[in-house]
């Protein structure tokens, strides 16, 4: 079969590879649509410390299920599915905690990282993802819609983490496809007014498009003092800083108003550090949360939102190529000319 493999920072060779066969408690599924992802142009980029090369890349797909493992009896040859990319160990810590995006052992079955992902025509899904985060596409839910339950199910853990309250205004840092997620739902959580900052018109044009109320390109402006126009000189109630950088995280820190809420969503290089007003945090009694990945409950609860199609997620994609189109593709997600990227093998 064909497959997208990365080799290392720069080195994705698309190839002719073996298809696999599940194992006990595993399923193959014929890949229907994989997703472009912002991660996986970071890690073609830069690498990530999650990945285990040679490794297929891609883990925002839907699919057929074609053959099943020893043990798997709920899941038929036919049926058509979708799954998350990941799973917790069940038995950590962690795990016993309740805290299963923490797990100790997540990085063991990470598809398109530690494992081989859905850039091929066929991909085998870990024992792990089989039992926790596998599930029958609902009637009348696109595949390629459903591929995004994945990054959907990130965004879900974010916003449960904030409660985002009827007539908040809120501000997303980064236009990308978390940061447009984010601006969906926060819209769904009923905020009075979105603002969405990036320094890139051609997304920026997008998070219009999808209904924010204020686009910001911060390059061009000073975005603390926009966004203090826009709310009355107090600042934003909510900040999501969906990038990854420190340099926005720090700016983040600077457009909500006291007693405020900061997420930070987008994870920066390890390593990096952040330099913090510590004052502001202190007297402004600002919330301060991290989000990492997703739980079975995020995942369940992001197919929900999908299957209800209350919101236009399928906007989100862009465009489509061919696997073989893979490093164009990459190239035009750098240069902010789409969202997302349906990718058929």
């Amino acid at each position: 079969m064909r497959a997208a493999v990365f080799h290392g920072p720069g080195n994705l060779r698309v190839m002719d590879v073996g298809r696999p066969s599940p194992g006990r408690g595993e399923v193959l599924v014929r890949t229907f649509v994989t997703l472009t992802c912002g991660t996986d142009l970071k890690m073609f980029l830069r690498g990530h410390p999650y990945a285990r090369p040679p490794v297929i890349m891609g883990h925002e797909f839907a699919g057929v299920v074609v053959e099943v493992g020893e043990e798997v009896d709920w899941v038929n040859v036919g049926e058509e599915v979708v799954a998350a990319n990941s799973a917790p160990c069940g038995y950590c810590i962690y795990c016993k905690l309740g805290r299963f995006n923490l797990c100790e052992n997540l990085g063991e079955t990470i598809i398109g990282f530690s494992v081989d992902g859905a850039y091929a025509e066929y991909i085998k899904l870990p024992r792990r993802i089989v039992t926790f985060n596998l599930y029958r596409l609902p009637k009348g839910l696109e595949p390629r819609v459903a591929a995004l339950l994945e990054p959907l199910a990130c965004v879900v853990r974010g916003q449960r983490l904030i409660h985002i309250d009827v007539g908040d205004a809120v501000a997303v840092v980064g236009a990308g496809p978390i940061g447009l997620l984010h601006m969906l739902l926060s819209r769904l959580s009923g905020a009075r007014k979105v603002i969405v900052l990036d320094v890139n018109w051609n997304r920026l044009r997008f998070a219009s498009e999808l209904g924010a109320d204020i686009v910001v390109n911060s390059g061009e402006e000073d975005a603390r003092k926009r966004v203090l126009e826009e709310t009355g000189g107090i600042g934003a109630d909510v900040v999501i800083e969906a990038v990854g950088l420190p340099e926005t995280w720090e700016t983040a820190l600077t457009l909500v108003r006291k007693g405020g809420t900061v997420l930070f969503f987008g994870g920066p290089p390890g390593g990096t550090k952040l330099t913090a007003d510590t004052h502001t945090i202190h007297y402004g009694e600002l919330s301060l949360h991290g989000s990492f990945h997703h739980t079975p409950q995020d995942v369940v609860r992001a197919l929900r939102l999908l299957e209800s199609k209350k919101l236009p997620f399928e906007k989100l994609i862009t465009g489509e190529a061919r696997l073989e189109d893979i490093h164009r593709v990459f190239e035009d997600l750098r240069q902010g000319k789409h969202i997302k990227v349906a990718i058929k093998s």
